[in-house]
């Protein structure tokens, strides 16, 4: 017996009719401009004090939010060859990569996840890094699963310190070619 048999006493074929199909709007993929510091800021912030929430203690959370200022955000963001998600013009993530194969941040704000903006950003940073031999990044706990996915693995388990707190992550690569 199906297990949707089981444990709702109705068949597959009767959930797979009542099933909605329900289309996500096209991910877009842009250059990263000043226009999106506070957005991009913002979404930093949400992705760590409520996504990642789940997987580290609040004194952790805390000090990797840590005080940000949008002039030193938009400094940096620059310096990373960053580029933005939208999702019906809204920011719904971002990423970087140098041209080695470094991804340094990855973000998708809590509303869009599950809905194929980091696979996109993904592949963004593998495009704009042709001659890269790998791809690596340091992966925080919830990031984690998603690069495995993706064909990345663990190669080093990390503990920054941030604020005088102690994180954990985790030095990932995909190896290319």
């Amino acid at each position: 017996m199906p297990l949707v048999t089981r444990f709702l006493g109705v068949s597959s074929s009767y959930v797979a009719s009542r099933a909605e199909c329900v289309e996500v709007p096209p991910i877009a993929i842009r250059p990263y401009a000043e226009s999106d510091a506070v957005g991009t800021l913002a979404v930093f912030l949400a992705a760590v004090t409520e996504t990642a929430a789940a997987d580290y203690s609040p004194e952790q959370i805390r000090a990797w939010a840590g005080e940000r200022d949008v002039p030193t955000w938009h400094t940096a963001m620059l310096a990373r060859n960053a580029f933005v998600a939208t999702v019906d013009g809204e920011l719904a993530g971002f990423s970087d990569v140098s041209a080695d194969g470094w991804i340094d941040m990855m973000f998708v704000a809590p509303r869009f996840l599950r809905r194929g903006v980091a696979t996109r950003l993904l592949a963004e940073a593998e495009s704009q890094a042709p001659d890269a031999p790998e791809l690596s990044a340091d992966v925080s706990i919830t990031a984690r699963p998603f690069f495995v996915r993706h064909g990345f693995v663990a190669i080093a388990e990390q503990h920054p310190v941030r604020a005088g707190v102690k994180l954990v992550n985790w030095r990932m690569v995909k190896r290319r070619g």
